[in-house]
């Protein structure tokens, strides 16, 4: 876990950077799980000139080769877009060691992996990055070790790389500044080069006529020895003339060298495969318990719709056995009286009722005098004289239904 103060330097450090909180974690995961790498803000010059200031990361991670552990110094720089775009990575060896160009690294030191060149910003991240890095500079060691000779013909003072602002041509012809930290001190051992006598093929390290290192790096395990350039080890001296002419031995090294990168790059390019289908089958069996959440989801709620359809299926058979009494009782009985089939609860609304048939009654009795007028049946004073009676009747109805209501708290 990370100090909380550490955590807040390094979003000062990214506070001009467009995602900060995505980089800080990246960055925060890459130093919990590598503690020799650090972390600066420094300038850096781009080809077209322009400089900007941007956060890095330097140090050195551990590598595999041939059974030995070197730690490979690196510096991993962020763009201020981070993580859009990928970032840029170089190897920075040490005065004791030269950069071994191949199709991942350039002369300069700029590291070329496939996962910088197709770097997705939603699943790619530092800490992969490295973990590539250590799988790719096990099988193709980035440095090599120097010859005492060529060590002590090209002194380096305190700073073992040029300082910042040091401008260094790239392979494209630009140029960049490599800000490398300053002060004495040396890393574990690295990788030895190719023999001369081997072309490109990988290195055989054996033991004898290699030399010791002075001084051990802090933290780090003693330099331990390894053949220089140039040297045959492991072969009998009666095999090769002094004019340095290839004999069979040297060939059958070269071709069991040559079928072993090519066997390294098929086991590698099967890892990738089914690593690739391992990643699918994942991403299928996550789609797949997903789907059967959302299955186990439905079938739940069908289960209690089911539960209250059942229900309803009760209530109606009910209601349907009451029904059919109801008319078994009907088509027994002799008939219905109207004052019968109307019963209320309480005086009040039987009151109510009483004055509302009486109201009914009042209103077509009116309506049947207009009728007997338009029909001539009576006279006109006869019509009014029973139209002012049934009047005064309905508005008193009317009255005692409204005060009805009130009492029975009814609407209006």
């Amino acid at each position: 876990m990370m100090p909380a103060a550490e955590e807040a330097q390094i979003t000062k450090l990214l506070s001009k950077y467009k995602h900060v909180n995505a980089t800080k974690k990246e960055v925060v995961d890459v130093l919990t799980n590598y503690r020799s790498l650090a972390y600066n803000l420094q300038r850096f010059v781009f080809n077209d000139g322009n400089a900007r200031d941007l956060f890095n990361l330097n140090g050195t991670i551990p590598v595999v080769y041939k059974n030995n552990t070197y730690y490979i110094p690196i510096c991993i720089w962020l763009m201020d877009t981070h993580p859009m775009n990928a970032p840029m990575c170089f190897v920075k060896p040490t005065p004791t060691m030269q950069i071994k160009v191949s199709m991942y690294v350039d002369h300069n030191g700029r590291i070329y992996l496939p996962y910088l060149h197709d770097w997705q910003p939603h699943s790619s991240d530092l800490l992969s990055l490295i973990q590539v890095m250590i799988v790719t500079f096990g099988e193709h060691p980035p440095v090599y070790s120097k010859s005492r000779d060529k060590i002590n013909a090209y002194p380096t003072p305190s700073g073992y790389m040029p300082q910042a602002g040091a401008n260094t041509s790239t392979a494209s012809g630009g140029s960049y500044n490599l800000p490398y930290p300053t002060g004495g001190g040396s890393f574990p051992p690295y990788p030895p080069a190719t023999s001369n006598n081997f072309g490109a093929f990988p290195p055989y390290p054996t033991p004898g006529n290699s030399i010791a290192a002075s001084t051990t790096g802090p933290g780090y395990p003693p330099y331990m020895n390894y053949p220089q350039p140039g040297y045959n080890s492991g072969y009998n001296s009666s095999n090769t003339s002094s004019t340095g002419t290839i004999t069979e031995e040297h060939i059958k090294a070269s071709l069991i060298s040559a079928v072993e990168d090519k066997l390294r790059r098929r086991l590698q390019e099967k890892v990738n495969q089914y690593q690739a289908e391992i990643d699918t089958l994942n991403r299928t069996k996550q789609e797949l318990v997903e789907g059967s959440a959302k299955i186990d989801s439905i079938l739940a709620r069908m289960e209690r719709e089911e539960t209250d359809m059942q229900k309803n299926i009760n209530i109606l058979r009910d209601k349907e056995e009451e029904l059919e009494k109801s008319l078994e009782s009907l088509e027994t009985s002799d008939g219905i009286d109207p004052d019968e089939a109307v019963t209320t609860t309480a005086p009040l609304y039987r009151q109510l009722l009483n004055a509302y048939a009486e109201e009914a009654a009042t209103e077509d009795a009116i309506y049947y005098l207009g009728e007997a007028l338009r029909s001539n049946v009576i006279d006109l004073d006869t019509f009014l004289k029973h139209v002012r009676q049934l009047s005064r009747k309905q508005f008193m109805l009317r009255a005692i239904m409204q005060k009805c209501r009130q009492k029975a708290g009814l609407a209006g």
